[in-house]
């Protein structure tokens, strides 16, 4: 069952924002009593007071009922930054522009980390399929005629798949949903160097940067 707002939370929140608790109460048009009641875990905020609370505190209502503030630092909007979470109940893919409060069927969602990052580093693509460690779920990655084309060895079955392939680039997010028995590969217009996602419901997210591809030059013939 998920929990209600804590006292806790309310007050780590409050102090975080520099507020008294008679300025959160005139904000809310309470008592500076009834705050101190909730911080004390002797009483509890009623359900209309919890969106102007939230507002107040300048939370959104996930983080203050986790009691956790989350501070995106992508502010430049980098897409190379973007952050993926999955529903483990009904698969639901989220994607967001930098680190968020998600959640999904009741549940609070963590962000997904990248399992073969080094250092926080992505590793770039695998150059040929025999080379490739099994262990490191990466798709081979084909740069061809304006397209990018990744392709898996990798079971599709109802119990053990990969849910999803995804490439990013600083501006554009481009996204493939699997789901059992389809084949494992996706096929997305190229937009230059980027990450290539892919993530198996069973051992998580895995990447890789796009290979670099070759300028061909042109020769003007006078």
């Amino acid at each position: 069952m998920t929990s209600y707002i804590s006292g806790a939370s309310i007050r780590a929140l409050r102090e975080r924002a520099g507020m008294t608790q008679r300025h959160l109460a005139d904000q809310l048009g309470i008592t500076d009593k009834a705050v101190s009641k909730w911080e004390t875990d002797r009483g509890l905020p009623d359900i209309t007071l919890v969106e102007p609370l939230a507002c107040a505190l300048g939370v959104s209502v996930a983080e203050l009922l986790s009691g956790e503030q989350i501070v995106n630092v992508n502010r430049a909007g980098n897409l190379l930054r973007a952050k993926f979470y999955v529903c483990p109940l009904c698969g639901n893919v989220i994607h967001a522009t930098g680190e968020a409060s998600i959640s999904c069927c009741g549940i609070a969602l963590p962000v997904l980390e990248v399992e073969n990052a080094v250092d926080g580093r992505i590793p770039a693509a695998p150059e040929n399929a025999a080379a490739a460690d099994p262990s490191v779920h990466l798709p081979q990655v084909e740069v061809a005629d304006g397209e990018v084309y990744l392709t898996m060895e990798h079971p599709m079955g109802k119990d053990h798949f990969i849910s999803f392939m995804a490439y990013v680039t600083t501006d554009q997010v481009f996204f493939r949903k699997l789901y059992p028995e389809q084949t494992a590969d996706a096929r997305f217009p190229y937009r230059g160097l980027g990450i290539i996602f892919a993530y198996c419901n069973r051992h998580g997210l895995f990447a890789c940067r796009t290979p670099r591809v070759q300028r061909k030059s042109t020769v003007c013939l006078m």
